[in-house]
């Protein structure tokens, strides 16, 4: 592995690290004030943040594992790992949301349960605000400079959890309303309501990574890809043609098999000199792309005399 490969797996693993820490602090803060007062929105949010959790640790193990170099068992590497590590934290997600919908339902038809809104509430919630937004704005610039589908993932659940922390910060002021205004009585079910939204919004985001990690581990092809590669490669001088493109996305490596058809009559250093321009074209539009080239001569049909 390279000087700048190391670089780049270590800014990954420390991404990977802190947000594992920062997911653990602001778990423990929201559960204790969550228990203390009573509101299942901070529960809810509680356990969600402990679904950032584990998933940022599984992140922070599969950063690990994806980056090692490929081996005899492994030729195209351990990036699957990255893939495998966000189809955990989708169905950790999952689990969290059906927990959130039951208790919901269950304060909103069954259970009567009094809300206690102090200082520490809205404090949880705005400290969750704050932490969200800067590992998710650290994660997201890491996973966009090492095309990390794990790190991007994780950003993810950080940005969601902003939308749903200011969902129970709404809910928390209803019930405080509610207890003010004694024609409010009403409001004393926003708290379950945002717990509900809470659960919305997981879900919705459950869906967006379950999808596009079952796309990743299918070896789906990213949408118009495909024809940019092939009009990288054919407008090089040298290149008749470009054929039967494989891709293979693998955590943040992407595998490139081609076909080419150039010039018969070229030397053997001016055909490995074209190849390697090929694999340079195809790096312009994916960075990380390792690239297998097949050329193929044209040998020109003399004209009959």
């Amino acid at each position: 592995m390279g000087s700048m490969d190391q670089i780049a797996e270590r800014e990954k693993r420390w991404a990977a690290m802190t947000s594992f820490w920062a997911a653990l602090g602001i778990t423990l803060f929201k559960i204790l004030v969550g228990v203390a007062t009573g509101s299942l929105g901070i529960l809810a949010e509680a356990a969600h943040s402990g679904l950032d959790l584990v998933a940022a640790g599984a992140t922070w193990v599969a950063i690990r594992i994806a980056g090692k170099p490929a081996d005899a068992d492994h030729p195209y590497g351990h990036g699957k790992v990255e893939n495998l590590s966000a189809l955990f934290a989708t169905l950790l997600l999952l689990f969290t949301c059906v927990a959130i919908l039951y208790g919901a339902i269950d304060r909103l038809v069954f259970t009567e349960v009094a809300v206690t809104v102090t200082v520490w509430s809205f404090l949880a919630m705005i400290t969750s605000i704050v932490v969200d937004y800067s590992r998710s704005r650290a994660l997201g610039r890491a996973a966009r400079k090492h095309n990390s589908q794990a790190l991007e993932a994780d950003a993810l659940h950080f940005e969601t959890d902003i939308w749903s922390s200011l969902a129970v910060i709404v809910g928390l002021v209803c019930v405080k309303l509610g207890q003010w205004q004694p024609g409010l009585t009403f409001l004393r079910h926003a708290d379950a309501l945002a717990a509900l939204l809470v659960a919305i919004i997981a879900l919705w985001v459950t869906a967006t990574l379950g999808l596009r990690t079952i796309r990743a581990l299918l070896d789906a092809v990213p949408a118009g890809l495909e024809p940019q590669i092939v009009a990288a490669v054919a407008a090089l001088p040298g290149v008749v043609d470009c054929h039967k493109v494989r891709i293979r996305p693998s955590g943040p490596r992407v595998f490139v098999d081609m076909h080419v058809r150039a010039d018969g009559n070229q030397t053997l250093a001016q055909a490995h000199a074209l190849t390697e321009e090929i694999q340079q074209a195809v790096r312009h539009v994916i960075p990380t792309a390792d690239v297998t080239v097949h050329a193929e001569p044209v040998v020109p049909i003399p004209t009959a005399r």
